[in-house]
């Protein structure tokens, strides 16, 4: 086709149906992978390596050392041994001798194979009666105009639906052809030299074309390197910016303020809580934002500290110079309160921003600080009248959802605004809140501990602070793996709580029927109140119920009018009832680590010691999930075993907004380039955080292109 002219221009924006070999079939499968231009193939990186060069001669082999072998299929043969099992043989010719490969109970796999084509069979030969075979090797397919690879390692991408790996081969192949020599080199040729990084056109050829484990390696660092060095060096413009760009007001948290805040408290702070007050004062003080990850395990007392930031912004007095413009500065009426900075509280749920509504409350009873709730939830009606006592500034805490973030409500000196559950928003929902003549503070809250070295690379734009300690008296809750053989003693030991005195959960993954065989919320509800626990008084709580009749339900149960909650993990988060000390968790496998821990966190709020079953669907088969689960309730510990089972997923937080992920780094596998990738872009930051150096004029284009949109970096110099 013309179109695939060797004179077409080399471009990455060049789409790939225009390259040669491609063309507009290929183009529309590789597209389920969101590849669409040279760009996007370049950056699609292989997910492993397999020796599939078919480069062994047969007179080489050796048995049980691995070797590839191309050839052509000559024959194909199924039979059924003695044993009952069926047996495939497929011959393959190679250049020196013949081969075959040999697959039991897979009768599936004759389908796959015809006389006359071309294979390369790899895996570990063995001597047969008939010669050299291959035991359930594994197979690689080439296409009519695809020859077996020189190289010794042979990329295997990612791949969707319908998507061969001979046709995202041959794509990403053709892109190099194109523009491998054109993609624009980040580091100046000092930096590659200092740092032993190969220049990226070799990178980029050597990580889909590599020849040997050593290429491998030295492509991957490269490209691991620059993918953290920008991303680090994004977040620190980012934050640069806001601190040049946004003065935010000077809270001062004196002797006298930090007493009267914690007298309010019906606890002592431990030790970890002071700590990390003390980090929080100290950035409120100074006429910048903070912008302050607080992290700690279930139950820590984060709320708490929280709550000791808050009552720290709506204490202090607005300044005249921060009033706006026009007004002067009066004195209050005569029993009128002095305006003051407000504060914000956000939660992912409404039923955890109610939650916190009715904890400040009770904190709050007797004082002249006003608190109101903004949610999804209320009347139009409701919401105007509350929006405006925020805009006139008679409000000073405003406990809220999503609906604050992207709702029409306007502060008139908003001061400080606390985000809870940092994982459920992104980048650019916090700097949402970040935007308008009101530059607040910002505290962001996770319940989700990640290993130190991962938190600066996934909130480089964040200082972190950890609550390390567990308030006084709190228990590991006592878990178990509940087997469907040990099902019926787990609900007679569950009746004998709830009969005791106890109140309990059973959590049910589902809402409604899946695919998957789950525990429905329905069903469960059904069986539970016609069975085991038809004693008791039944409550029904998830997602898809209307905020006031799951608020309903929630205060019966709190008030002790329900003895058991049936729910989906919409209880995940923050709910706080201390006399729920019992947990059944329905299809436990089916849940997230993360999430296993936060609902356990549920019956640990009390004096009493929490008790968790997590049943699984089978007694035999391994569930590496559940069992870390019931093996520790330290939270970090497993945050980290929960990073090794399932990766570090979504780096920043922003997949809802369709920000990139990241293309390569695996924040495990290359802690080491996280932490030597940090240094680095700091070093560069503090010398020219504007990057106006001629010689890193490729790097900031790279840096904005990349990040630039989703973290406002647009204007930055």
């Amino acid at each position: 086709m013309d179109a695939a002219a060797p004179s077409l221009e080399p471009s990455l924006a060049t789409r790939l149906e225009r390259l040669p070999g491609v063309g507009t079939a290929r183009a529309e499968k590789l597209a389920k992978l969101g590849l669409v231009t040279v760009r996007d193939a370049l950056m699609h990186f292989p997910r492993d390596y397999k020796d599939f060069s078919g480069a062994h001669a047969v007179a080489d082999f050796v048995e049980g050392e691995h070797a590839s072998v191309a050839g052509t299929v000559s024959e194909v043969a199924s039979r059924t041994t003695f044993a009952g099992r069926s047996m495939l043989t497929v011959t393959i010719d190679a250049a020196d001798g013949r081969v075959r490969g040999v697959w039991f109970s897979m009768p599936f796999m004759a389908k796959r194979f015809e006389r006359g084509m071309k294979v390369v069979l790899a895996g570990q030969p063995r001597r047969g009666r008939g010669g050299w075979e291959f035991a359930h090797p594994e197979v690689r397919w080439l296409a009519g105009d695809e020859a077996a690879h020189g190289s010794e390692w042979l990329a295997i991408y990612p791949l969707a639906e319908g998507v061969q790996q001979s046709q995202v081969r041959l794509a990403v192949q053709a892109a190099l052809a194109h523009a491998a020599g054109i993609c624009p080199e980040a580091f100046p040729e000092a930096m590659l030299a200092e740092k032993g990084l190969l220049p990226i056109e070799a990178a980029l050829r050597a990580i889909h074309s590599p020849s040997s484990r050593e290429a491998i390696d030295a492509a991957r660092r490269r490209l691991v390197y620059q993918e953290l060095f920008m991303l680090q060096l994004a977040l620190r413009m980012h934050r640069g910016r806001q601190k040049r760009a946004h003065a935010a007001p000077a809270i001062t948290v004196d002797a006298r303020l930090d007493s009267r805040i914690r007298a309010r408290f019906p606890f002592e702070f431990t030790a970890a809580q002071r700590r990390v007050c003390g980090e929080i004062a100290a950035d409120l003080a100074k006429p910048e934002p903070m912008n302050r990850l607080l992290q700690g395990d279930v139950g820590s007392g984060k709320t708490a500290v929280a709550v000791y930031a808050l009552l720290a912004a709506v204490a202090t007095p607005v300044p005249a110079a921060a009033k706006p413009a026009g007004e002067t500065a009066a004195t209050p009426a005569a029993g009128a309160k002095p305006e003051r900075f407000q504060a914000a509280i956000m939660a992912p749920t409404e039923l955890l921003a109610r939650q916190h509504f009715a904890s400040l409350e009770r904190l709050l009873g007797g004082t002249d600080v006003e608190v109101q709730l903004l949610v999804g939830g209320q009347t139009a009606k409701e919401r105007q009248k509350i929006t405006e006592r925020i805009a006139s500034g008679a409000t000073d805490i405003v406990v809220g959802t999503q609906a604050l973030v992207f709702g029409s409500a306007t502060f008139r000196h908003l001061g400080l605004v606390v985000i809870d559950e940092q994982h459920r928003f992104g980048v650019l929902q916090r700097a949402v809140l970040q935007q308008g003549l009101a530059e607040p503070h910002v505290l962001v809250m996770t319940a989700t501990p990640i290993p130190r070295t991962i938190a600066h690379a996934v909130y480089g734009d964040l200082d972190v602070s950890t609550l390390d300690e567990q308030p006084p008296g709190r228990q590991p809750v006592a878990t178990y793996r509940v087997t469907p053989a040990e099902l019926d003693r787990w609900w007679e030991f569950f009746r004998g709580k709830i009969a005791a005195g106890r109140r309990g959960y059973v959590v049910v993954p589902a809402v409604e029927e899946s695919k998957r065989d789950l525990a429905t919320i329905s069903s469960a509800f059904e069986e539970l109140s016609q069975g085991p626990l038809e004693a008791f008084r039944l409550g029904l709580v998830h997602g898809r119920l209307k905020p006031a009749a799951k608020s309903g339900i929630m205060d019966d149960f709190r008030a002790g009018r329900l003895d058991v909650l049936v729910a989906t993990s919409v209880i995940e988060v923050g709910i706080d009832v201390p006399e729920a000390t019992i947990m059944t968790i329905l299809d436990a496998e089916s849940f997230g680590l993360a999430q296993l821990h936060q609902l356990r966190g549920r019956v640990a709020r009390g004096p009493t010691r929490g008790i968790c079953g997590a049943v699984t669907g089978s007694g035999d088969q391994p569930h590496p999930r559940v069992d870390a689960f019931v093996a520790t309730c330290d939270g970090f510990a497993l945050a980290e075993q929960d990073l090794l089972l399932r990766g570090p997923g979504d780096l920043v937080g922003t997949r809802q907004s369709g920000a990139p992920p990241l293309y390569l780094a695996d924040l495990l596998r290359d802690s080491a380039v996280v932490a030597e990738a940090r240094r680095d872009a700091l070093a560069v930051f503090e010398r020219d955080p504007e990057l106006s150096d001629p010689k890193y004029d490729r790097l900031r284009k790279l840096v904005l292109d990349r990040w630039g949109a989703m973290l406002g970096l647009g204007q930055v110099g």
